[in-house]
């Protein structure tokens, strides 16, 4: 199996002087997910908990929702042809094998996926075949969310990111309690490969829907993120940096609370407002009042 890091030759300068040492970096290795033994995505990412995001990828087509939805995961023979002639496994491609009676898609050409590491979904025909009917409506009782308890998420994120302290060149991806509880965390280099990452875990446990947690990414909310989010029955997505449109739209639409902008006391509020404890703080409403 690949490794989650590299290291790598560097020339340095600080200051004036020049020096040369080795460097770590994060490791980016193409994964192809085969579905009963057709090729249906190839996705950039760090080596990892390939089979956790390969079941996650497909929760969020669709295709599984449930533990028992899913037979196996198996590394495949890789496409590494050595002198002799023979194939050596890379563990770069993994075979996902449905249970008996369980609906195969269509894999065509159209539905075909390249995934790169800052983008899930551009091989997508079209944004209408993006918008997967989810199998669990967006709700969940949750109490609303003090504002204090997401303000302290990011920092909780940050902190238990060790690979990122070796490179800082990782997104992460996390679920929290609705008391802001760290309960899951996935690093990689594509911020949508750690979400199907921890999607993946859940479905392996039989925790789906996350109705009672909150997904926090690094960096942007993306209309992908927040689509992965509606499909694993998460009813809160949480970004250190601004949604996209599409992501507020979409949100808007399903019921989604899309919070960006996360960043120490303040934050945005794109949609779900419900689900924040606003009150407190003097809700809209009552300033336009």
């Amino acid at each position: 199996m690949g490794r989650v890091t590299e290291r790598r030759r560097v020339v340095r300068l600080r200051d004036g002087a020049v020096s040369e040492r080795p460097d770590t970096l994060v490791a980016e290795e193409p994964l192809e997910i085969r579905l009963n033994g057709r090729p249906l995505a190839v996705t950039m990412r760090t080596p990892g908990d390939d089979f956790a995001l390969a079941a996650g990828f497909l929760v969020s087509e669709g295709v599984l929702g449930h533990p028992e939805e899913l037979a196996n995961i198996v590394y495949c023979a890789g496409a590494t042809e050595q002198a002799d002639g023979t194939t050596r496994n890379s563990y770069n491609v993994v075979d996902v094998r449905l249970a008996p009676g369980v609906t195969v898609p269509d894999i065509t050409l159209e539905r075909n996926v390249y995934t790169t590491s800052s983008c899930g979904l551009c091989g997508k025909a079209s944004l209408d075949a993006v918008r997967t009917t989810a199998r669990w409506p967006v709700g969940g009782d949750l109490p609303p969310l003090e504002p204090e308890v997401l303000a302290a998420l990011p920092d909780r994120l940050r902190a238990a990111q060790r690979v990122f302290d070796r490179t800082g060149g990782l997104h992460a991806a996390a679920l929290f309690s609705p008391e802001g509880e760290l309960l899951d965390l996935r690093e990689d280099v594509g911020r949508h490969n750690a979400v199907d990452k921890l999607v993946g875990r859940a479905l392996t446990r039989g925790e789906l829907p996350l109705s009672r947690a909150v997904l926090l990414v690094s960096g942007r909310a993306s209309f992908e993120l927040a689509q992965k989010a509606v499909m694993a029955g998460v009813p809160v997505l949480a970004a250190v940096s601004a949604p996209s449109s599409l992501a507020v739209d979409l949100a808007a639409e399903t019921g989604l609370t899309l919070v960006g902008f996360l960043r120490g006391a303040s934050m945005n509020v794109y949609a779900g407002e419900h689900r924040v404890a606003l009150d407190a703080h003097g809700s809209p409403g009552a300033r336009r009042a």
